[in-house]
């Protein structure tokens, strides 16, 4: 799946994760860490929908 920030556009696909982050590929929409922000724009997570 992909997740898409309503704010900037920053898309989250599970299937690569954010590595640079330590977030590995894989890594469910709902399993990233509850105070995870967009890396682009900063918002919170209730902030993504899928696409």
């Amino acid at each position: 799946m992909r997740y898409v920030c309503e704010v900037c556009g920053y898309v989250y696909d599970e299937e690569v994760g954010i590595p640079e982050e330590n977030i590995p590929a894989g890594t469910k929409f709902e399993d990233l860490p509850s105070d995870f922000v967009c890396p682009e724009c900063g918002v919170d997570k209730n902030m993504f929908v899928a696409e």
